[in-house]
């Protein structure tokens, strides 16, 4: 209990947990909306996922703050391609949620002046880049660990005397893809955070993607994998040695 009142205390705890009720009340919308007399549990799914949006939208009006200390902090990062990755990654997330903002303040009707099309767009669109460029890092900090499971693997090879080749696809070259698969899987199980993070943004990118139409999806997929994410970003909230660090 205490444990929770410790996470839902936190600003970003509550928005993981609202974000978690939005994409459940989106997919379970999905799946009810094809049965026959499930007309009204729908619509009350749709009234709360409505509701919840609205209510993260309070929880993100700092975020332009917080999105301006990471990239403070990301600019001292001591390996170039995370630096540089983190970096570009957080200036487009101060400039979507900027966009977020401007599009909270049409909303609440404060102004009428806005095209809520374009800004939407602009704001899909640097949310995506962001996100790309964190997938980037991911995949540089993947290659990283993959390169010392090969080299902890020779390393014990080595010293039992066994032929020291590694832990390499060159080993069986008919099944070069299952080796490469394994491999993967032993680098991300080394190391969770990594996998908490390539996960959570994979799942995020399918939304922005869908909003800019490159890759369409249906409310039942941006629902689960919106859900997906929530879970790892709470798990992020709760157990804070679980996020990836900044070297």
């Amino acid at each position: 209990m205490d444990a929770f009142i410790r996470f839902t205390n936190q600003t970003q705890g509550r928005d993981r947990l609202f974000r978690a009720t939005q994409y459940t009340c989106m997919l379970l919308r999905y799946l009810l909306e094809p049965k026959a007399g499930k007309e009204k549990v729908v619509m009350k799914l749709k009234k709360l996922e409505s509701s919840v949006s609205t209510g993260r939208k309070w929880f993100r009006l700092g975020n332009v703050v917080h999105a301006v200390q990471a990239t403070e902090q990301s600019i001292h990062a001591t390996d170039l391609v995370p630096r540089l990755c983190l970096t570009l990654a957080n200036l487009n997330r101060v400039i979507y949620f900027i966009c977020d903002t401007i599009l909270w303040v049409r909303s609440v009707g404060l102004t009428s002046g806005i095209n809520k099309e374009r800004w939407r767009t602009r704001a899909a669109r640097h949310y995506c880049y962001s996100l790309l460029l964190s997938l980037v890092r991911d995949l540089y900090e993947i290659s990283l660990q993959m390169e010392q499971v090969i080299h902890d693997k020779a390393k014990k090879e080595k010293s039992a005397s066994q032929d020291p080749c590694g832990y390499s696809v060159a080993d069986e070259e008919t099944e070069w893809l299952q080796s490469f698969l394994l491999l993967l899987f032993r680098s991300l199980k080394r190391h969770p955070p990594l996998l908490l993070d390539t996960v959570k943004n994979l799942c995020d990118i399918l939304n922005p993607l869908d909003q800019l139409g490159i890759c369409k999806s249906n409310p039942g997929i941006i629902g689960l994998v919106g859900l997906v994410s929530s879970i790892a970003g709470m798990i992020t909230v709760a157990y804070p040695q679980m996020k990836l660090k900044t070297h």
